[in-house]
């Protein structure tokens, strides 16, 4: 077991991760959370992002530079994996929460292993709820899904087609109580069906990194 993980105690969880139905019974952790008083931004998104929706992505958390906000995301590929790289090469810190256990064998997915381990060496942190050891199942995933809502302020929806994993993550939103922020699409973008529809139905548009300030009460 790598030397740099440790298992939380519930009362060591982020504060509103404590506050969700159903929080996780056990959660490890490798690396550090962010300090008192960060705001937590979670980035969802198709795993087959598109090319507007990977610049849109790397625009809007590069204007967030400066700030005391942690992204958080999935460490999957496609918009999740997009969103730590740009956190990190904004310098913000950032939080990834993989369906694996946390070793360095089961890490998923592997081709993002590096990236977890820049994410390590930057001073951010792996989180899950699952045993050091444990390979992910499909049915894994949307129970990561509720701790990246969970512990978070908010959530920036970059990219969800009509039938996309995203939606599930996005209704999460609504369930717990936090903002929901989505990127438009252009329209009969099969990319976009997903966050056009939830502006439609409430979710607050963004276009620009002071839209995301305004709704984490930063500006």
């Amino acid at each position: 077991m790598p030397t740099d993980m440790r298992q939380l105690a519930p009362r060591d969880y982020p504060r509103n991760l404590r506050e969700i139905p159903e929080p996780p019974a056990h959660l490890w952790l490798r690396g550090s959370l962010p300090p008192e008083g960060h705001k937590l931004l979670a980035v969802v998104g198709s795993r087959s992002l598109s090319e507007y929706g990977r610049q849109v992505c790397q625009e809007l958390i590069a204007g967030l530079a400066g700030h005391p906000i942690s992204i958080v995301s999935g460490l999957a590929l496609g918009a999740d994996a997009c969103a730590h790289q740009a956190a990190l090469d904004a310098g913000l810190h950032t939080i990834a929460i993989p369906g694996s256990g946390l070793n360095d064998q089961v890490i998923a997915p592997r081709s993002n292993f590096p990236l977890a381990m820049d994410i390590l060496t930057a001073g951010g942190a792996l989180l899950s709820e699952q045993e050091p050891d444990h390979v992910p199942f499909p049915s894994d995933f949307p129970s990561r899904n509720r701790i990246m809502v969970g512990m978070s302020d908010a959530v920036l929806v970059i990219e969800a087609g009509e039938r996309s994993g995203t939606l599930i993550t996005a209704r999460l939103a609504s369930e717990y109580n936090r903002d929901l922020l989505c990127v438009p699409h252009r329209i009969g973008d099969l990319n976009g069906i997903g966050a056009n529809q939830f502006i439609r139905l409430g979710a607050e548009l963004v276009t620009e990194p002071v839209h995301l300030l305004d709704a984490l009460h930063l500006s």
